[in-house]
């Protein structure tokens, strides 16, 4: 295992927590903190990853699972700016903990950033498989360069209660948990663990500020 890449990444932390309302209904917990920068190292790229996968922002292609909303936001790490056209490049396995392979490109896409630094995606809460907790890959390319590597991370209390409803629950005997994970635990995680609630609808909504250097 290698647990450093090429740099420390900054991440900018919004003012957001997820609690528990019973029965896995989560809302908004009021922090209001002021976003800070913080040192978070980079990890591996990880398993599957696919250059050149398809711009587009709905990319479950009709995989069976919770509903999420992925918002990614790049910054620039000097200066805590949002950086405009970086590219979000995300890949992830399904209810089942099943990758998409050449063949085939369900959990996976990229999309360009806005001017406030926003990159959103429409997918599903991802699975597990062995050894790893739950988790979506990540790559930020700025001008045609790659300035971030990583995994996103979920609170473990929320993935209990997406873990205990179909299609998931057919998937039983989780193995890992974010304390148990060895990239969560080498790597960083806790900075790279999202803050998550869940709207009117049921979606799921995840939401992470990623910090990086230009190049």
């Amino acid at each position: 295992m290698t647990p450093f890449t090429r740099r420390a990444a900054f991440v900018r932390l919004g003012g957001f927590l997820a609690v528990a309302l019973g029965a896995g209904g989560w809302e908004l917990a009021s922090v209001d903190q002021a976003p800070a920068c913080i040192l978070t190292p980079e990890t591996i790229t990880g398993v599957n990853y696919l250059p050149g996968e398809p711009l587009r922002r709905s990319i479950a292609e009709g995989k069976p699972g919770a509903a999420l909303v992925l918002r990614t936001f790049v910054v620039d790490a000097s200066t805590c700016r949002p950086i405009k056209s970086a590219a979000v490049d995300v890949w992830q396995a399904d209810a089942m903990g099943l990758y998409s392979h050449d063949e085939s490109s369900f959990l996976r896409g990229i999309q360009r950033t806005n001017g406030d630094g926003l990159a959103l995606f429409h997918t599903i809460y991802p699975g597990w498989y062995a050894g790893r907790t739950a988790h979506i890959h990540v790559k930020v390319h700025v001008g045609g360069n790659v300035v971030h590597t990583g995994h996103l991370y979920f609170p473990d209390s929320v993935t209990d209660a997406v873990y205990r409803r179909a299609p998931y629950s057919s998937h039983p005997g989780r193995d890992t948990r974010n304390a148990t994970d060895a990239y969560y635990r080498a790597n960083g995680g806790r900075s790279s663990r999202m803050s998550i609630t869940r709207n009117r609808a049921g979606v799921y909504v995840a939401r992470i500020t990623m910090g990086v250097r230009r190049g």
